[in-house]
């Protein structure tokens, strides 16, 4: 398992080199979501309209940070569950996003299109949200407002830190665990 760091906005090249298992460490700019919000962009999609945000090479994190202390850019900040967002992915992964963020497994249709785009999931750490925001260099809200925490958000990450949960050859990081201590 190697260590990568990587700038976004990000390339086939550099999906190619993301193995299951990997960490990765990113700097530059995530765009945030969750459900609503990936609602609302795939509406979009299916109107022919113009999406509030560039996909090609970008990566979304599910998050609905907390409010920002005092002199912060975003409060908490862990990963939602990314089940919930498996109707919307595979539109975004064709879209052109390179990678997404959350917690938990993905269904088949979303790691058979991570395959078809070379995309990857990645997961941050549950329960460390007020950790990961010290990653968080800048927040500002793109699209949705209305939907307070779970607006779109362009965060400025330095070596936001996470693991490759599925790579874009099939690898799966939680069944090689499953695998690897189960006893037969």
């Amino acid at each position: 398992m190697a260590e990568h760091k990587i700038i976004t906005p990000v390339t086939d090249e550099v999906i190619e080199k993301l193995r299951a298992g990997d960490t990765v460490y990113i700097t530059g700019y995530l765009y945030t979501g969750r459900d609503s919000a990936h609602k609302k962009l795939i509406e979009l999609v299916n109107e022919g309209k113009e999406l509030p945000i560039e996909v090609e090479g970008q990566i979304i994190y599910y998050v609905g940070p907390t409010p920002a202390r005092p002199g912060k850019p975003i409060g908490s900040a862990g990963p939602t569950t990314s089940y919930r967002m498996d109707s919307y992915a595979p539109t975004l992964h064709r879209l052109g996003i390179k990678g997404t963020i959350g917690k938990g497994s993905r269904n088949e249709e979303v790691k058979e299109s991570l395959k078809k785009f070379k995309a990857v999931y990645l997961a941050a750490v549950g329960g460390a949200g007020a950790l990961i925001s010290k990653s968080i260099e800048g927040a500002e809200v793109i699209a949705y407002p209305e939907l307070g925490p779970e607006a779109i958000r362009r965060i400025k990450v330095k070596e936001f830190p996470c693991i490759v949960i599925n790579d874009m050859y099939g690898g799966d990081l939680y069944e090689e665990g499953k695998k690897q201590y189960r006893r037969d």
